[in-house]
């Protein structure tokens, strides 16, 4: 039984041919919060059953097993089996803990520094312009203490024209309107529990840049003024790829996968909003969460034999 607790440490690997299907078949903004929805889902199962897993190595130690008032040893399956599961479980959480807090660092000095460049510059409705000549531009999530900024470099504005920065200017409100970048969080911090759900992260950062080329190409009113924007934002950015330090959880309109971008906003406005891939993650994340609450339900069981107590008490 203790195989139900193995269960959403697997599952998450079907999410990303899923997330790949849903992001390129459904309208960008329902994709972006099925796919950051699952995502977070699948990574809140992971830990909660490497969790539980913890459960039979600690109490395998006399001193945890007479804290918890057992008389007998837990009952969880073959001991060698049960133990060496117990102990990659621990090793598993460890590391995820690890990496969520050493990348969540890394962000936020990220986010500090690029506050850092635009503290004390003018700007006019949210939007700074920064004085770099190399060509980038992305939306500033604000937090607590500051507020959201639109960061555009004086090399982005040589690169295009008065139009296509109206379509670059609208794409980063876009994401700031909708607040992205809480999508990002959650896409990143769930990719830092699981090795499969960080290949999701790019599923769900495109989705959000589609959301805002769509968003971009309704204010202008031109779907192919946006893609050239697009376009030649990305074209001009990549001079300066290399050298870039923007956060992650500051999207940009020449981040993600440009071409297909560009194609889409060529294309007529999605209308397709549901295919069998969102109903296949429904069924992915349904089987894990019910997987990690019976294999926890069965645990505790143990524990209670363990305990002396009938189960049913």
């Amino acid at each position: 039984m203790i195989t139900l607790l193995l269960i959403p440490l697997v599952l998450p690997w079907a999410l990303p041919p899923l997330a790949r299907r849903t992001v390129e078949r459904v309208r960008p903004e329902v994709a972006l919060w099925t796919v950051t929805c699952a995502t977070f889902a699948l990574a809140a199962g992971v830990v909660a059953s490497l969790g539980v897993l913890l459960l039979p190595l600690t109490l395998a130690f006399p001193p945890a097993a007479a804290l918890a008032e057992l008389i007998q040893p837990l009952d969880a399956g073959p001991r060698l089996l049960v133990l060496g599961l117990s102990a990659l479980a621990s090793g598993g959480l460890a590391l995820a803990i690890y990496r969520v807090l050493r990348k969540a660092a890394v962000e936020v000095v990220r986010l500090r520094a690029a506050h850092s460049r635009i503290a004390g510059l003018p700007d006019a409705g949210g939007l700074c312009v920064l004085d770099d000549p190399r060509p980038d531009a992305f939306a500033l999530p604000g937090g607590l203490r500051r507020a959201d900024r639109i960061v555009v470099t004086t090399g982005m504005l040589r690169a295009l024209g008065p139009v296509e920065r109206e379509a670059l200017l609208a794409h980063e409100r876009a994401h700031l309107a909708a607040k992205h970048h809480l999508f990002l969080s959650a896409a990143q911090l769930a990719g830092w529990c699981h090795p499969a759900l960080s290949s999701v992260t790019g599923h769900v950062s495109f989705a959000a840049e589609r959301a805002a080329d769509e968003a971009a190409a309704r204010h202008c009113g031109d779907r192919d003024t946006t893609a050239q924007a697009v376009g030649r934002a990305a074209l001009a950015a990549s001079r300066a790829r290399g050298t870039a330090t923007t956060p992650a959880l500051a999207p940009g309109a020449a981040t993600g996968p440009v071409p297909a971008r560009v194609k889409a906003l060529l294309a007529p406005a999605p209308v397709r909003r549901v295919v069998p891939a969102l109903l296949a993650m429904t069924l992915v994340c349904t089987a894990a969460g019910a997987s990690s609450l019976a294999g926890a339900v069965w645990l505790h069981r143990g524990v209670e034999v363990a305990q002396g107590e009938s189960p049913s008490d």
